[in-house]
């Protein structure tokens, strides 16, 4: 996964939260610290979020984007 933004939390989900169009999804840190960000339930299903999946949580300004990994072996993008 290549992005511009500096700040980037690596972490593992926790908790998920769905609601009629957003999910609240917990991220749990390796330090313990916790992060939430909210996203829809269409970017949620899309990036096939669960308990325990790995995530790197990005913070740009106020909002925080969620990455997953790019599970495809022959992807030049830079996982």
């Amino acid at each position: 996964m290549n992005i511009s933004a500096r700040n980037k939390l690596v972490g593992k989900v926790t908790k998920i939260i769905s609601g009629a169009v957003n999910a609240e999804i917990s991220v749990v840190l390796p330090g313990g610290g916790e992060v939430v960000a909210v996203i829809t339930k269409a970017s949620a299903k899309s990036l096939k979020l669960k308990k325990g999946s790995p995530v790197v949580a990005v913070i740009k300004a106020s909002d925080i984007l969620l990455a997953v990994p790019c599970a495809n072996p022959e992807c030049k993008c830079g996982k």
